[in-house]
């Protein structure tokens, strides 16, 4: 299948892996049969190799909604989109929906996926971030003209959707691999593991990822490597990642990140893509 460069993130994603992808084609390997990814986020690495066939996976359950209703009911969310205004007010009032669970549970799934997307587009830098509640609290952004509606893109999204056998699943990351075969790749974008203490950046789930999440995932590239299966996994260049991936073939590779508040923080920082193949 041709790619279509409309193809594209349709949310703004902490750790998004756009700038990375010049790298992360190069380690692609020629022959997948199933393509994995079971930390999606915003999809960027998906939308840029197009695959026939996926399982994707992600434990933000608000984002995995998201996603399915572009391919299911893409019409009624262009619709509802058209109804959100680029003002503080408004923006806090469905900001605020998520505090009173009954009523959020009465929001209709297409709702509730315009609702993300308003928030992604019209918050502060665009970032998805709840708090320990599972609330999500980023303010306002106070952007003149946020595009709301990319009808292009989302159209674009839900044609790729619709052309091809892409299994979304919302859990666990061992989960996501369950059953996974040989001739199969598996791409890991975990939360990563935090530069400095200020840098520990895992606030679009509730439920964190600590060390122990990173040795957990570190033990299961170990049993995916013994059955032949090939991965690659980006994280950031720590020394606790470089000695526990050291048995592994791993490349430093610098990328932009923004997260930092303080912006002459906001340079190149070293990352790594480590793999289990040449």
């Amino acid at each position: 299948m041709k790619k279509n460069l409309l193809v594209a993130p349709v949310l703004k994603w902490v750790g998004g892996k756009r700038q990375l992808l010049q790298y992360i084609s190069k380690h692609i390997p020629d022959k997948v049969s199933t393509y994995y990814e079971p930390f999606l986020g915003g999809g960027a690495v998906l939308f840029h190799l197009q695959p026939n066939k996926a399982v994707v996976n992600d434990i933000n359950e608000e984002l995995i909604n998201v996603y399915i209703v572009i391919r299911d009911h893409l019409e009624e969310l262009i619709k509802d989109l058209q109804k959100h205004k680029n003002e503080a007010d408004y923006f806090y009032k469905i900001r605020e929906l998520d505090r009173d669970k009954k009523k959020y549970s009465q929001l209709s799934n297409i709702e509730k996926a315009s609702r993300i997307i308003y928030l992604n587009k019209t918050c502060y830098n665009g970032l998805f971030r709840v708090n320990q509640q599972g609330e999500f609290n980023t303010p306002f952004g106070r952007y003149k003209n946020p595009n709301i509606v990319n009808e292009t893109t989302l159209r674009a999204v839900s044609n790729y959707f619709n052309k091809t056998k892409i299994t979304f699943k919302c859990g666990d990351f061992e989960e996501a691999v369950k059953g996974i075969r040989k001739g199969s790749f598996v791409y890991f974008d975990p939360p990563y593991d935090p530069v400095s203490v200020s840098a520990n950046f895992t606030g679009y789930d509730k439920g964190g990822f600590n060390r122990e999440e990173q040795i957990r995932l570190k033990k299961l590239c170990d049993k995916l490597d013994a059955r032949g299966v090939k991965f690659l996994l980006s994280n950031s260049a720590t020394e606790f990642i470089l000695d526990l991936y050291k048995d592994y073939n791993i490349a430093i590779v610098q990328a932009n990140r923004a997260i930092n508040s303080i912006g002459d923080k906001r340079g190149k920082v070293d990352e790594v893509l480590v793999k289990n193949y040449e």
